[in-house]
């Protein structure tokens, strides 16, 4: 039964507070402390064995990811904060998972169980051992709305801006294409062109110039032709 003694590295008291409640709740996960800054956190690494350490990026006195190049022999990460634009970033340095606040116990509990070593599906609350929904917030019109990942459509570049279309609804929101396609299970979202990423379970039929989706035609580009035909599998000619 693997247990996982854990740290949390969080300047702002009630993100603390909310993290620790979280690891309260699951019985694999042993908290060792709360630390306000990396240097504090060096300290514990030196005295404790940490399998698990939750990490803010925006720390006073040395910030998280370059926290992350000063271990040589890093415990697994899971990054907790409200900057998205790090994620690219973040996974760069082979992190478990990227949960942005404010944080919801189901997403929690979907990272924890991300963690190297399986979790045995009799320690997770039974609410919880299906897969969980997995969301990203993103910012629109000065507030941030959230978009569940298995509701997307697809996703069209525009510039510096990003539309994601769903069923019921589209939102534009400052994001680049190659930032969010980082984010993306890529089992199901595919790069069909420049300007567009589709989810594949969301296809419903496709040639070797377009895609439909949702009544809807996405351009296949010149260049990611083979790539499509490859995944979805030969087209009429």
């Amino acid at each position: 039964m693997p247990q996982f003694n854990c740290i949390i590295v969080e300047d702002e008291p009630l993100a603390a507070e909310v993290l620790q409640d979280y690891i309260g709740q699951v019985s694999f996960l042993t908290l060792k402390a709360v630390c306000r800054d990396a240097i504090f956190a060096l300290e514990i690494l030196q005295k404790e064995k940490i399998d698990l350490i939750f990490l803010d990026i925006n720390l006073p006195k040395l910030k998280g990811l370059d926290f992350i190049k000063t271990l040589k022999h890093a415990p697994q990460i899971i990054i907790t904060t409200a900057y998205h634009e790090y994620a690219l970033q973040g996974y760069e340095y082979n992190v478990v998972d990227y949960l942005l606040k404010p944080i919801e116990f189901s997403r929690f509990l979907a990272g924890v169980n991300k963690l190297k070593g399986e979790v045995p599906q009799s320690l997770i609350p039974a609410g919880f051992r299906d897969a969980e929904r997995r969301y990203l917030f993103f910012n629109v019109s000065k507030k941030r709305v959230k978009i569940y990942l298995d509701e997307i459509l697809y996703i069209e570049s525009l510039k510096e801006y990003i539309r994601i279309y769903t069923k019921s609804r589209n939102i534009l929101t400052k994001f680049q294409l190659g930032e969010i396609e980082e984010m993306l299970d890529k089992s199901n979202f595919i790069r069909v062109h420049r300007s567009f990423i589709v989810a594949k379970d969301k296809i419903e039929a496709f040639t070797a110039t377009d895609i439909e989706i949702n009544g809807k035609q996405v351009p296949v580009g010149r260049s990611y032709k083979e790539l499509v035909q490859s995944l979805l599998g030969p087209y009429s000619k």
